[in-house]
């Protein structure tokens, strides 16, 4: 998916704009999404790709939602980060490129991860109450 950065500043909100694209942060227990309970499906918000599951989400108590894993491997591509003086892994919307947060070792079993994904990277799909 190839946008101008004019184009994703005209799509974004300013904040989006910066952790999106500019690979920045929300600040730590603002995000909209941190205490959503509801049943559905965290898509990019950025371009729509679903990310993550509800049913995956857990709280971290670090401040931005946590989840054990993606919906879909074929949906985010992990990448070293080395910003910051210290060794990370990015996490990346396949499809958009977009920054969403970062993955870590800490996280509950099975799968030991934490994703850790800013709000304003992601929106939600309630799931059908009908389904």
């Amino acid at each position: 998916m190839q946008k101008t950065e004019e184009e994703w500043r005209k799509k974004l909100t300013p904040e989006q704009y910066h952790v999106l694209r500019e690979k920045g942060t929300e600040t730590p227990f603002t995000g909209k999404l941190l205490h959503k309970k509801e049943n559905g499906m965290y898509t990019c918000a950025a371009c729509g790709t679903e990310l993550f599951s509800s049913d995956a989400k857990f709280d971290s108590g670090t401040g931005w939602p946590s989840f054990s894993e993606p919906a879909s491997r074929k949906n985010v591509e992990l990448r070293t980060d080395s910003s910051l003086g210290m060794k990370r892994v990015e996490v990346v919307c396949k499809k958009c490129g977009g920054h969403l947060g970062h993955v870590f070792d800490d996280g509950p079993k099975p799968s030991g991860k934490r994703f850790c994904i800013n709000s304003c990277s992601l929106d939600f799909k309630e799931k059908s109450k009908n389904k």
